[in-house]
């Protein structure tokens, strides 16, 4: 028997916890009936006095128990948490048992702002970690001795696992079940449920890139209006520092300091954005996307979009494009 936790936040999206459990579930019933891998019993727990958790959608959940009739102290295989509730008193009460729970637990995995109730929890210190794109930057601001991830949907550090945002639960417990019961359970689930077992690209793919604006009027936000429509123009440093008649040094400063991001990487994020829309219209080549989006050439495109969003500009037009109706 290998026991699965699943610790359910009120006031989150239940699906998360039903997915999970689903997952692990098919893999039992996948893999062979003489299997020495331990079958998982999943075990679902809140903190709400009535075991009902109340999700943001309206439907409810019966967990099996309540958190505080379990003993922290117990061995346990996994523990999982589903979300990070809405509740600064529910938080705190996850966050006082898990500290507990922790030295005794061999695997613990946190989805999506989960990660944050991991770190208040004091398990996260110097740790490879990740959560929801849109909370990355809290969490590095208020736990700095994270390390944080900010392309992965997943990362593993040693018996730590944490998830990007929401479906990415699933790709984790997938993960988590080529561990335990090798490949070829871990496809045939993904097959069965119509999953990716490798879900190409990273969460990056998913969000997008803040258009960072100047703190107040002045140059600095002039310029910034004037780059969103000559992104296919020069837009180096040089040219940029010469436009608000500033030293390219001084300029670097400025622009930094106002907008929170080098000027160089604003560049680049803006025409990222550009490709990305002209991308997802459908209605240019490859090339023609790169040149007026600023890139200059398609080589040029597929590698910033390799490294930021860990695909091809031709998968990101594969998988974000319009459909076409019949």
């Amino acid at each position: 028997m290998c026991d699965f936790l699943i610790i359910v936040l009120d006031g989150g999206m239940l699906f998360e916890a039903a997915g999970i459990a689903d997952i692990l579930m098919q893999a039992n019933r996948t893999r062979a009936p003489d299997s020495a891998k331990a079958p998982y019993v999943v075990t679902v727990a809140t903190t709400q006095p009535h075991r009902v958790v109340h999700s943001r959608s309206g439907l409810n959940l019966l967990a099996d128990v309540r958190l505080t009739d379990l003993d922290p102290h117990a061995p346990r295989d996994t523990i999982m948490l589903s979300g990070r509730g809405s509740s600064e008193e529910e938080r705190a009460a996850v966050a006082d048992w898990l500290r507990l729970a922790a030295p005794q637990a061999q695997r613990i995995a946190a989805v999506c702002a989960g990660s944050l109730l991991l770190a208040q929890a004091g398990l996260l210190a110097g740790r490879r970690v990740t959560t929801h794109w849109r909370l990355l930057d809290a969490m590095q601001a208020q736990f700095p001795q994270v390390r944080v991830e900010r392309g992965p949907i997943y990362v593993q550090d040693g018996a730590l696992w944490t998830s990007a945002g929401v479906s990415s639960a699933f790709d984790l417990t997938l993960a988590l079940v080529e561990v335990d019961h090798g490949f070829a359970v871990a496809r045939d689930v993904a097959q069965e449920l119509v999953m990716f077992l490798r879900r190409p690209g990273g969460q990056s793919q998913f969000s997008r890139f803040l258009q960072t604006e100047a703190a107040r009027p002045g140059p600095i936000r002039d310029l910034q209006a004037w780059i969103m429509v000559h992104l296919d123009e020069d837009l180096s440093v040089e040219r940029l520092a010469a436009r608000v008649a500033m030293s390219p040094r001084n300029f670097t400063r400025v622009f930094t300091r106002e907008t929170g991001i080098p000027p160089a990487r604003y560049v680049e994020e803006m025409r990222l954005g550009a490709a990305r829309q002209l991308l997802e219209q459908g209605g240019q080549g490859i090339e023609q996307v790169a040149l007026a989006a600023g890139f200059g050439s398609s080589l040029n495109l597929r590698r910033v979009f390799e490294r930021n969003l860990q695909v091809t500009p031709g998968e990101y037009r594969e998988r974000f494009q319009p459909r076409i109706l019949s």
